[in-house]
Parts: structure tokens; sequence; C-alpha cells
């Protein structure tokens, strides 16, 4: 049901927003190159997912 604009306080409402904001990518370091990657996807380098070959690295 809809709630009149001045009912509802600027500290409820912005409560409500508390979860919209946008938050940073985390990467953490390859412990075999040390270079930095997002955890739980593909390096795309050297091909390798979980210590495993899923695909054929790159050349550059």
């Amino acid at each position: 049901m809809a709630v009149p604009k001045r009912k509802v306080s600027p500290s409820r409402r912005n409560m409500r927003r508390a979860h919209d904001a946008l938050s940073s990518n985390v990467y953490v370091e390859d412990k075999d190159t040390g270079e930095l990657k997002r955890p739980h996807h593909i390096d795309l380098k050297t091909g390798t997912y979980r210590g495993r070959q899923v695909i054929t690295p790159k050349e550059d």
C-alpha cells in the first residue's frame, strides 16, 4: 500500500536504500603466478581454474 510522502522520514527512506550502493570488485592473488584475479573466475592468461587446465591459454 502507498504511504504519503511526508509520513516517511528521510532517515527511514535512506535506510531502505542502504543496499543500493555498488560494491567494488574483489581481487585475490593467484598462488602460482602472483597476479591479481577475480575469485571463482577462469584465469585467461594461464587457462586454469582451481588448479586444473580448463582452456588453452591465450597467446599474445
